[in-house]
């Protein structure tokens, strides 16, 4: 028998595709429109909302049997921003132009719905373990999809993935660009994440008839 068993596979597995937070249950929508004009700024955040997800459910399932029903959400709200506050200091001191870049929408991480959502859905009622792969794979499918729409809008949009050129020099026209191409400005515009994210749904959906007779 492997270290995970066929249950703990599926809470890695499945946020990456038939559950995804973003494409099926359509959370955390904000920062893929709002921080994927960069693919660096959405590897950041993929990561950041890994640590915070994957740490903040084993804490709020260790702390379960004591949190008064009450003040749950004040519990998880205090959890959550600890996390993040650690994230943003770390990201000021070894990246600090991209925590720049990306400021406010580390605090966001707060209040995203993906996080309230697992902390309430899941860490409240299981073990530290369970609740541990459980926010891992959402934090994998939430950053899967920032990692893809990042990928298109920086490449279409700048011509370039991580800040290198891989389709040529626009001044200098060379590459692509010494045949005619040009950027696609649009693909850094906000509206366009959510034209890209409608596609990568529409291509899941297309692809597993469960989910269109679900819907």
């Amino acid at each position: 028998m492997g270290l995970l068993s066929k249950k703990d596979q599926k809470l890695i597995f499945d946020p990456l595709a038939d559950d995804n937070p973003i494409t099926i249950q359509v959370l955390g929508i904000c920062s893929a429109l709002a921080i994927t004009a960069q693919l660096k700024a959405s590897i950041v955040m993929a990561i950041s909302v890994l640590f915070v997800l994957g740490i903040g459910n084993v804490v709020i399932s260790l702390m379960r049997n004591i949190i008064p029903s009450k003040i749950r959400i004040i519990v998880q709200l205090v959890v959550v921003a600890t996390l993040v506050i650690i994230v943003d200091q770390v990201l000021k001191a070894y990246a600090y132009t991209l925590s720049k870049e990306l400021s406010v929408f580390v605090g966001l991480i707060i209040t995203n719905c993906i996080i309230m959502g697992r902390f309430e859905a899941f860490a409240l009622g299981n073990g530290p373990w369970r609740s541990f792969l459980d926010g891992i794979g959402n934090a994998l499918g939430y950053g899967v999809i920032l990692i893809i729409v990042g990928f298109f809008r920086e490449l279409l949009g700048s011509g370039t993935l991580l800040g290198f050129k891989v389709l040529g020099d626009p001044i200098e026209k060379t590459g692509l660009y010494s045949i005619g191409y040009e950027n696609n400005g649009f693909m850094l515009l906000s509206p366009m994440a959510l034209i890209v994210v409608g596609l990568i749904i529409w291509v899941q959906r297309s692809r597993n008839k469960a989910l269109i007779e679900e819907n």
